[in-house]
């Protein structure tokens, strides 16, 4: 008899333990506003929407590698069409995709620094992009989260090399 208890026993602390120990991943999904800040078709994109996914493994340090995919629609358009002054038409970012990896750093059980870098699908091309970031948790136990972000996309544009700077707020809650 005192087997099978000392049995139970072992498997039910085991299953406390096992319980206990955190995921591997942890995935939010975000919903963000994206601001243009500057950018050679300015009027043509001043603001957009969009919606992401970030991805952090969870380590035992207070790095986390993470890799962030976010989609945007830049839905406002002052309808100027635009060009060089020779007059070859400047293209606007009608949306943009960006797939970045970098790491994040949490200085606080509720706060956590990033920079990700990648590149950045928009107005037809692929170029390089950065975007450190400040989040934050509203829970102890981190089921939702808000994020400030600067986005820097280098040399948009096929004639006029510019970049496109934009700041970002999001809102996620984790998936799993």
């Amino acid at each position: 008899m005192k087997k099978i208890a000392c049995l139970f026993l072992s498997c039910f602390i085991a299953m406390q333990l096992a319980a206990q120990t955190e995921k591997r991943l942890t995935t939010y999904l975000q919903v963000a506003y994206t601001n243009t800040i500057h950018d050679q078709t300015l009027g043509n994109n001043p603001w957009g929407i969009g919606l992401g996914l970030q991805t952090f493994i969870n380590t035992k340090t207070i790095f986390k590698p993470t890799i962030e995919i976010t989609g945007d629609i830049y839905l406002a358009d002052d309808k100027i069409f635009r060009t060089t002054t020779d007059g070859v038409p400047l293209n606007d970012v009608g949306s943009m995709v960006n797939i970045f990896a970098g790491t994040a750093v949490n200085p606080a059980k509720n706060i956590y620094l990033s920079f990700v870098a990648g590149p950045s699908f928009a107005g037809g091309q692929t170029l390089l992009g950065i975007k450190p970031s400040v989040g934050f948790y509203f829970s102890n136990n981190h089921k939702w989260m808000g994020k400030f972000s600067y986005i820097n996309i280098f040399n948009r544009g096929e004639i006029i090399k510019e970049n496109f700077s934009s700041i970002s707020v999001a809102i996620g809650t984790k998936l799993f």
